[in-house]
């Protein structure tokens, strides 16, 4: 089988939390180990599951109690920062399907890039491990990346590529991956097995493009988006 209209898409990027890989379970040790640590309540999978889509320091700024201070704030962001990096990939995994999908768009000569609002040295290493040698480029939150939805690190990543905006493909699961697609010109798939609930996501896009399974990309005619 291969990946339909190959002359106009050469590159997909995908995100990577809730899009390639289930990456919750170790957010949220990171989360509460640093909640716990500082001597703040720690927080369900289903919190943090929601604060997750717009980097990791508005992630811990939803986790802290309300009325924490901005220095006792960078003490736990500190916290989870060094734990995170250390502990990320723990019990993250590739959600069921990711890997035939990903092997088959390198079979079929589609170049393929990740864009991460997680910090790059976690985006590194989750690449190294899962990806090494079938997507090109990884790009994370560093110094001059501004996070998501600014289109900076998908154009980045586009450029890296040797792609443009309107050959690629952008692959995200939550509504800042369908704002930051638009605003760098690419199309889009959304997904719905990532870390936001289908009806949250079609009451406020109803005319973006949805897939249940990895597999329906394969098949997907990218004329129609």
């Amino acid at each position: 089988m291969q990946t339909p209209n190959r002359s106009t898409i050469r590159a997909v990027v995908f995100d990577l939390d809730g899009t390639l890989l289930d990456t919750i379970a170790d957010l949220a040790s990171a989360v509460n180990y640093a909640l716990a640590t500082h001597g703040r309540p720690v927080r369900t999978d289903g919190e943090i599951r929601s604060f997750l889509g717009n980097g990791i320091r508005r992630l811990v700024a939803e986790a802290v109690p309300e009325g924490t201070t901005e220095s006792d704030y960078e003490a736990i962001f500190a916290t989870f920062r060094t734990y995170y990096v250390a502990h990320c990939m723990e019990q993250t995994k590739p959600y069921e399907g990711i890997m035939p999908l990903v092997k088959q768009l390198k079979q079929d000569g589609v170049k393929m890039g990740i864009v991460s609002n997680k910090l790059q040295p976690a985006v590194t290493q989750l690449h190294e491990k899962f990806f090494a040698g079938l997507v090109d480029v990884a790009v994370g939150e560093r110094p001059g990346i501004p996070r998501k939805p600014d289109p900076k690190s998908l154009l980045t990543a586009i450029d890296n590529l040797g792609a443009t905006p309107e050959t690629t493909l952008y692959v995200g699961d939550s509504e800042v991956d369908i704002a930051t697609a638009r605003a760098a010109g690419c199309r889009c798939v959304t997904v719905l097995w990532g870390f936001r609930d289908e009806d949250f996501l079609r009451s406020r896009y109803p005319d973006a493009h949805y897939i249940h399974r990895p597999e329906e990309l394969i098949t997907l005619d990218f004329n129609t988006l």
